[in-house]
């Protein structure tokens, strides 16, 4: 080492330190790379994003290859660095401490630290860029990675552990694919975030939370008279309305208003005529997801369905619409809907009806009533208190006050929301 001159040797030094940057830096992106952009890039035909996840499938090698050249790196830099020292000013011990510090500070900031912040903080771009050199190493000197990694997998086993080689272990769960959506930015609009978002809840929503209650079908019965039934048809909102006899319960059929239109052009209408032209009623469990609905629908050309409970009562209606509204939101105004006239008042309030759904509620106010138990606000109301509240009662429900307004017939007609306070 005595003929090499010292600006050599601080030369050597200096690459050495670069080196052992350039594996700390390759690690820490290698390591901290998105799989999933990777595989993106791959497809669009990246090479370097190939070689890193190729790479990043024989995890043990690769750390093996890095780790391997930065600890040579590193004991040379520090064997370097002892040289230099020695020939500028001798072999005391406290020279060769200092000479010590010295060399772990240049290592930690030039050669650790600040290559991992870097490669951390553009983990994707270097992943493509350092595969080349990595992939190079690896197969040059292979048999000597192998040969490392058998003393490390004896001694994992001696510790009971076992490297995972499961390809599902790098799959994401549903929350896992949520969270990505949320925190998307500006890579997804917020529209097609929202609709995004929908879809994952599709498995929790059944349709007695989208359904239109049954209070709130608009149907025929038949057992009126033919005058009141043509009225009733003529100021229908709908083009497909559930036909019953008597009471809500007996739904004999669903009659297509536009037929009733075809037949009136030739000659009157009778009871027997409508009769005639109903279709079969379709009854779907109000347990059902809207997600399997969605594909009954489809399968049996359906548009809509009756919901009944496990004694067969009818608690009221879904339509394909309502499900496609689940997911993108409302999109027809062929029908009043009170929920669109909900906003908060000057005075932080809202008067809302009784039988809003409490998803639509959530939706429309930002609020977080729980969807857990009832499905409108009457019923979450109720079931609170465990009574049949009087006008001008008030409850505190999840943060949020609400003031009974008007209740009769059992039930709760009117309320009003009030704001909830942010937390202090």
């Amino acid at each position: 080492m005595d003929s090499i001159p010292l600006s050599a040797q601080s030369a050597i030094l200096v690459t050495l330190l670069a080196l052992s940057g350039f594996f700390s830096m390759a690690e820490t992106a290698m390591m901290a790379a998105n799989r999933y952009r990777l595989r993106s890039a791959a497809n669009l035909g990246s090479r370097g994003a190939r070689l890193a996840l190729e790479l990043l499938g024989q995890t043990d090698k690769l750390l093996g290859i890095i780790l391997l050249f930065n600890n040579l790196v590193n004991a040379a830099a520090a064997t370097l660095v002892s040289v230099i020292t020695i020939q500028l000013f001798g072999s005391e011990e406290w020279v060769l401490g200092l000479s010590t510090l010295a060399v772990t500070f240049l290592i930690l900031v030039f050669s650790e630290i600040t290559p991992k912040v870097i490669g951390a903080n553009h983990a994707n771009r270097l992943a493509c860029f350092v595969s080349y050199p990595l992939s190079a190493l690896l197969k040059g000197l292979y048999f000597i990675v192998w040969f490392v990694n058998l003393f490390v997998a004896g001694l994992l086993r001696l510790l009971r552990l076992r490297a995972s080689t499961d390809p599902e272990a790098h799959t994401l769960s549903t929350e896992e694919l949520r969270t990505m959506v949320l925190e998307s930015g500006s890579f997804i609009p917020p529209k097609h975030r929202s609709i995004l978002l929908n879809l994952f809840e599709l498995e929790d929503i059944t349709v007695e939370d989208v359904m239109t209650s049954r209070n709130q079908i608009e149907a025929v019965n038949i057992a009126d008279s033919i005058n009141v039934i043509q009225g009733h048809l003529a100021t229908c909102y709908h083009t497909r309305l559930p036909v019953f006899d008597g009471e809500m319960n007996a739904v004999v059929g669903i009659l297509h208003v536009r037929r009733v239109l075809g037949q009136t052009l030739d000659h009157s209408l009778s009871v027997s005529d409508i009769s005639e032209m109903l279709a079969k009623p379709y009854f779907i469990p109000a347990s059902t997801p809207i997600y399997s609905q969605l594909q009954f629908f489809q399968e049996n050309r359906e548009r809509l369905g009756l919901v009944v409970d496990e004694y067969g009562e009818l608690l009221g209606l879904v339509t394909l619409e309502d499900i496609i509204e689940e997911l993108i939101g409302k999109f027809t105004t062929s029908a009043p809907d009170a929920t669109e006239k909900l906003s908060w008042g000057a005075d932080g309030s809202v008067l809302a009806d009784g039988s809003q759904h409490l998803r639509a509620l959530n939706r429309k106010l930002g609020l977080s009533l729980p969807l857990d138990g009832p499905k409108t606000l009457n019923g979450l109301i109720l079931e609170h208190l465990q009574d049949i509240p009087e006008s001008g009662v008030s409850v505190k429900i999840a943060g949020v006050p609400i003031e009974v307004v008007q209740a009769e017939d059992r039930r709760i007609k009117n309320v009003r929301i009030f704001r909830p306070q942010p937390p202090k």
